[in-house]
């Protein structure tokens, strides 16, 4: 079970612009559910874990469950989640199902994350969404110390373009 609290690693994470201001950009971090699909075959195999689905009071919720051997039942963890803007029921599904692997440790450590503020140059300035889509070029690095995140760094193929804490692990650009 402790595989599942592990940090996922920074090709199991994905990151898109939240928003675009006069000064900069804001990018989120996030998971999907592949990543929580993922891990939950490799931390307690594919065999040994569930989801369902269910409505209450209207709303899409996920329920992931997880076969314990030492008491020989299903142990469950649910949470609702919520419509996206470009398909509202699967989108609902989806963050549910990631929303109940977040109570079972999976990618938690992305609540910790620091801001991630991105100063625009001229260019992405006038064409936010060009902007958008070269971010998914980017290379990010991070370590993490106790399992908390120590080091988040981005490069975007010609400058370092965010960092936050201190690289212990000095890679190749």
């Amino acid at each position: 079970m402790t595989e599942l609290n592990k940090p996922l690693t920074i090709d199991e994470i994905e990151f898109r612009v939240q928003s675009v201001t006069a000064k900069g950009a804001i990018i989120l971090p996030y998971k999907d559910a592949r990543a929580d699909m993922n891990r939950l075959d490799e931390s307690v195999g594919a065999l040994n874990w569930k989801r369902e689905n269910v409505v209450i009071d209207g709303n899409i919720h996920c329920i992931v469950s997880i076969w314990c051997e030492k008491k020989q039942q299903w142990v469950s963890k649910m949470d609702v989640g919520t419509e996206s803007n470009t398909e509202a029921v699967k989108g609902q599904v989806s963050d549910a199902f990631k929303r109940a692997c977040f109570n079972w440790g999976i990618g938690r450590e992305l609540y910790d994350y620091p801001l991630i503020f991105v100063q625009l140059n001229n260019e992405e300035k006038a064409n936010p969404k060009a902007f958008n889509f070269a971010l998914k070029k980017w290379r990010w690095h991070s370590e993490f110390s106790d399992g908390k995140l120590s080091y988040l760094g981005a490069h975007d193929g010609k400058s370092i373009r965010f960092e936050y804490g201190k690289i212990k692990n000095i890679v190749k650009r």
